[in-house]
Order: C-alpha cells, then sequence, then structure tokens
C-alpha cells in the first residue's frame, strides 16, 4: 500500500498507521455494522466491524482523504481560537460573558465572584505564581457555579412543576450538562463563562428532560416556551463552547 505502513500497536482491537501525512488507528468494534471514521479527542479512527478486512478499512480511509483532512484543519482552525490567558493579578477572565479583572481579595472574604466589577480571589501568597493562582480561579469558579446553577435550575424547576433530586457541576469533556433519569442534574461548570442568556438556556434544556427524557417536540416545545431564543443560544454554544476554557 502505497503511503501506509504500521506505526504503532495497540493490541488486538486498535493499531495504528500512516497513509501519507495522515496519522490514523484502526479500531474494530462488535457493535458496528459498516466501516466509518470518527475524529475523537485522540485523533482519527478507521472503525471496522468485527468480521471486517482490515484492508477495507485503509481503502477507506485513502478514499476520504480530502474530508479528513478538512476535518483536521476545522480543529485545528478551532484550537487556534481558544484563549490563552494570564494567571497574575491584573489579568482579565470571563463570567457571565463579561471580562472581568483579576484582583487579590482581603483575607476575611476568602475570594468571591462579583459580576460587573472583578474576580477577586484570596492567597496566602502576595504574588502567587500561575500555577497557584490558576488553582485557586478553578476552585472559586466550580464554587461559584455550584451555587448558581443550582439557584437557576431549582427556580426554573419551580416554574415548570418539577422536581430535582440534586446539582452538582464538574469538567466534562463532551456534555454541557446532564440530566438523569433519577433526576440529577450535572453541568460543565465552565459555560458560566458564556453570556448569561446561554447559561438560562442550558438550565432550561437540562430542567426539561425532568419532564421529557428525551429530545422530542414536546420537549423543544418546553424548552422555547420559557426561553424563547432558545435556538441562537444553543448555536452560540455549538460554536463557541471551545472557548470556554481555564
Amino acid at each position: 500500500m502505497t503511503g501506509l505502513f504500521q506505526a504503532e500497536s495497540f493490541g488486538a482491537a486498535q493499531r495504528e498507521f500512516h497513509c501519507e501525512d495522515i496519522r490514523y488507528r484502526v479500531v474494530r468494534s462488535a457493535r458496528r455494522k459498516r466501516v466509518g471514521l470518527v475524529m475523537t479527542a485522540a485523533g482519527v479512527e478507521v472503525r471496522l466491524p468485527m468480521r471486517c478486512a482490515e484492508r477495507h478499512g485503509h481503502d477507506f480511509l485513502r478514499a476520504n482523504l480530502a474530508w479528513v483532512r478538512r476535518q483536521l484543519q476545522q480543529r485545528q482552525a478551532r484550537q487556534d481560537e481558544i484563549p490563552q490567558y494570564q494567571y497574575r493579578f491584573g489579568a482579565h477572565l470571563p463570567w457571565l460573558g463579561a471580562m472581568l479583572p483579576v484582583q487579590r481579595a482581603p483575607a476575611a472574604s476568602a475570594g468571591a465572584i462579583v459580576a460587573g466589577d472583578a474576580i477577586r480571589v484570596y492567597t496566602r501568597s502576595l504574588a502567587p505564581d500561575a500555577d497557584q493562582l490558576q488553582d485557586a480561579l478553578e476552585r472559586l469558579y466550580k464554587r461559584e457555579a455550584q451555587a448558581l446553577l443550582e439557584q437557576k435550575s431549582r427556580a426554573h424547576a419551580a416554574r415548570i412543576g418539577e422536581q430535582i433530586a440534586s446539582v452538582a457541576v464538574r469538567r466534562t469533556r463532551s456534555k454541557w450538562g446532564h440530566c438523569t433519569s433519577d433526576r440529577r442534574l450535572q453541568y460543565n461548570w465552565l459555560v458560566c463563562q458564556a453570556p448569561e442568556a446561554v447559561v438560562d438556556y442550558l438550565v432550561a434544556h437540562e430542567v426539561s428532560h425532568l419532564r421529557h427524557m428525551n429530545h422530542s417536540p414536546d420537549f423543544w416545545a418546553l424548552v422555547g416556551a420559557h426561553c424563547p431564543g432558545y435556538r441562537e443560544l444553543r448555536c452560540w454554544l455549538r460554536n463557541n463552547g471551545h472557548r470556554l476554557v481555564l
């Protein structure tokens, strides 16, 4: 196979190859019915049914090289858009869509985000290094996001007559929010960097799942009844979510 060679082995189910300038893995799956290409966080994957000859995966990759290159270029362009923040007093960071200066808070305050004013962080050191300040900021964002998202979620649930079992925040890779069948809500706390209207849309989306555990027309009607501009806000999160980092 011209331009193709085995680069590295990942066991029986995964092997890695190059085709021209494209590095990719071949992954077999018992659930897959046909050959497919998937762009993952780790890179390009050619996915095969268990009984499919490996050569079909290589042929499929070569036949779709132009598509793969476009996907990788788009991914790199999105990567280049990710902000590179400085972690020091005097720098600016986003909170609910506003860029707020990072200031050292008095010891008694224990640090608090003040929307429209500043992000105030208490650290023992008068001049903390970037890692120390970033850690303090992450704890602060997580705490403030927990309080904000819980308050918004419970208020919205009350408006539609539903009950929430719990609200939690964590840093997730693939989802901004999640509602479980036992009525537990979970959010990615980084969403609180987005404009507040986007946060309100995400809350309306997840709380609506308390009534409709699907994305049926009834579900979207409920979201739209309480968040009329949800389509634009949903697009904002899809197009700008990769910029929400800390």
